[in-house]
């Protein structure tokens, strides 16, 4: 355990700079390859990256893009998903998720996500899907929430039998596994950030789309630069979202390490699940079925205790987060706005005052881990 006689210093809840310091060699050469090379769009890095993450996932193909929001619409819009199209999402999620929809044209329709985790609830899905809103039902898009993927089989189950895309925000997922296959690998699309405190993350913006549909990929990657078949002429509607080569080159020194990253934030996750165990406080759930890779390790506490939690841990110089303060039903610029189910979201709001992110990335070292532990105890004790 912790030591009081140590020397104390903060201890953020994620540190990007700290991942930049450990692969700075790599990565810094990476950048002056870049400059040098003197492709500054697109070009052979975002090339070699895209091989090298479709390769890693499994699958067929990549398309690098300039966010993971850009990655959501351009995916929809690939599917032909506009006006009037239905999207079944959820609100316990990034408002990105729901914003990309939006920008696409279509209308997101929000599920609730399932009692004790924090993923669509399947059972809540069917139901709406049972009796949609308005409007033509046309995509189920799951989020693999803090490195737990969805529960993908049924949810693929539902969309078959409806007719539908899955296109999977693998945003916080990167290297999670569901039934042994990559999330990401699975619906008709994934889509993935790369913000820099993700499991794989770039030094700013970038994404990437993914998917085994070659026609997919040719109309994903016609999408992301307006629509062109050959250069300025646009064969259909497009946007501009491409993967910067200095990201891409970056993302791709750091993605032999992802491996290593992930196996050292699930160490960091027992040593949590051991010190919490006998706490008034629900730790992370894991689905039987899946390898989750703790982007971010979320514990549920009760909602009295919640933010005096996160004084206490504040006063320690440790740092907590909140993924998300509040739902994106919720958000000023969405409230009583979106197509939520007649049902309501009762799991999703009981959340939003239970849950506290605590420090996690692969440079976080044990004293600090069991700093973190030691001082939780201490509150509740």
């Amino acid at each position: 355990m912790f030591d009081d006689t140590m020397s104390i210093s903060p201890i953020p809840q994620t540190d990007p700079r700290a991942g930049y310091l450990e692969h700075k060699d790599e990565i810094d050469a990476a950048i002056a390859r870049v400059l040098a090379g003197g492709q500054y769009i697109l070009g052979p890095e975002v090339e070699a990256f895209e091989a090298a993450f479709a390769a890693w996932l499994g699958i067929d193909h990549a398309v690098g893009v300039g966010s993971g929001t850009d990655a959501i619409e351009l995916a929809l819009r690939a599917c032909d998903i506009g006006p009037g199209d239905l999207v079944f999402t959820v609100s316990h999620t990034a408002v990105a998720t729901v914003a990309a929809i939006e920008r696409a044209g279509a209308v997101p329709v929000l599920i609730d996500i399932a009692p004790g985790e924090f993923t669509m609830d399947p059972a809540a899905l069917e139901a709406a899907l049972l009796r949609p809103p308005a409007g033509r039902p046309a995509a189920v898009l799951p989020v693999h929430l803090y490195g737990e993927p969805a529960g993908l089989e049924p949810i693929l189950t539902l969309a078959r039998r409806h007719r539908l895309r899955v296109i999977e925000d693998c945003a916080q997922s990167h290297g999670a596994l569901y039934h042994r296959r990559m999330a990401g690998s699975i619906g008709d699309i994934a889509c993935f950030s790369f913000y820099p405190t993700k499991n794989l993350g770039a030094l700013g913006d970038a994404g990437a789309t993914a998917t085994d549909d070659a026609s997919l990929a040719t109309a994903l990657r016609e999408v992301r630069e307006y629509g062109w078949r050959e250069r300025y002429v646009s064969a259909r509607i497009g946007i501009n979202t491409r993967l910067d080569p200095i990201q891409a080159a970056i993302l791709g020194a750091k993605l032999p390490r992802l491996g290593a990253d992930n196996a050292r934030r699930q160490t960091i996750a027992a040593r949590y699940d051991a010190g919490l165990a006998d706490l008034p406080l629900a730790r992370p759930p894991r689905r039987a079925e899946a390898t989750h890779v703790f982007h971010q390790y979320v514990i549920r506490t009760r909602p009295t205790d919640r933010d005096a939690l996160r004084e206490h841990l504040r006063q320690a110089q440790i740092g907590t987060g909140l993924h998300y303060p509040a739902p994106v039903h919720l958000q000023p610029a969405y409230a009583g706005r979106l197509g939520e189910y007649p049902a309501g979201l009762p799991e999703t709001t009981r959340a939003m005052h239970e849950i506290v992110s605590l420090p996690i990335y692969p440079q976080l070292g044990e004293n600090a881990v069991n700093r973190v532990v030691c001082e939780i105890r201490r509150f509740y004790e």
